[in-house]
């Protein structure tokens, strides 16, 4: 007899950041392990070509918008998954934005507000609202994608870097505080990844160049690396893990 401690049946999953890049392979990984995915993501119709391609495939998905720098967009996104599911059993924080890429000394208010509304006060009230329904139902699963960046602070990424390394403390404070009601919550910190987040350090070949340097894989990694993982810290592999934080880069913070 043989378990498969990946087997996410029955489960009820939320990604959000999920219509490209590293949240889009969550979303078909978690599907393809047997759970219910709602695709989330700014833009209902990026949102729905997901989940109609994870449908195609066999998996089960539905799309739901939502932009979780709005406090209004994270109370409807979960009154919607209470109305229609009654629980959900995972959360994966990975939607994020970064508007500002300059000297630090040069940050503009409105680019440090709207990094601080996604990354950080985003992440904190999508997974206040999604612990609430687990603790009513037992437990679940949160994961959060950080950064290397809250390691080391990329160069003209100061306040998209400082967002990230609060993520690691809250991803902390919450399994320290959510523990005793079942509930797990843990961090994935990527290195160089090949989506069009990162797009400017894939643009430029000597900036590219430079960072491959950095790490011993001398590579970077595609967003499907990373989603391996999500499932391992979601799935019964991580039962007794909580409060880790695991670094993804190919070796790069060594």
């Amino acid at each position: 007899m043989t378990t498969n401690l990946f087997d996410l049946t029955g489960k009820i999953a939320l990604v959000t950041g999920a219509s490209r890049g590293i949240g889009e392979e969550i979303a078909r990984l978690f599907a393809e392990q047997g759970a219910h995915v709602i695709v989330s993501s700014r833009k209902r119709d990026d949102c729905e070509t997901v989940a109609r391609a994870i449908r195609e495939a066999g998996g089960s998905a539905e799309a739901y918008p939502c932009h979780v720098g709005r406090m209004d967009d994270i109370h409807a996104i979960f009154e919607h998954i209470r109305a229609k599911h009654g629980r959900l059993d995972i959360l994966v924080n990975n939607a994020a934005t970064n508007p500002y890429y300059g000297h630090i000394l040069d940050t503009d208010l409105a680019s440090f507000e709207k990094t601080v509304e996604v990354n950080l006060r985003g992440y904190f009230f999508m997974s206040v609202e999604a612990g609430k329904m687990m603790r009513e139902n037992g437990g679940g699963a949160i994961v959060n994608t950080a950064s290397v960046n809250a390691l080391q602070p990329g160069d003209k990424q100061a306040v998209y870097s400082i967002t990230k390394a609060a993520i690691v403390n809250m991803t902390r404070a919450f399994a320290k505080e959510c523990g005793p009601v079942g509930i797990r919550v843990n961090a994935l910190l990527p290195g160089l990844t090949k989506t069009r987040f990162a797009g400017a350090l894939f643009d430029n070949q000597a900036l590219y160049e430079g960072f491959l340097k950095t790490i011993p894989l001398r590579r970077h990694a595609e967003p499907r690396e990373m989603a391996g993982t999500v499932l391992y810290l979601v799935s019964d592999a991580a039962s007794f893990t909580t409060g880790e934080c695991i670094v993804v880069d190919g070796g790069q913070t060594i």
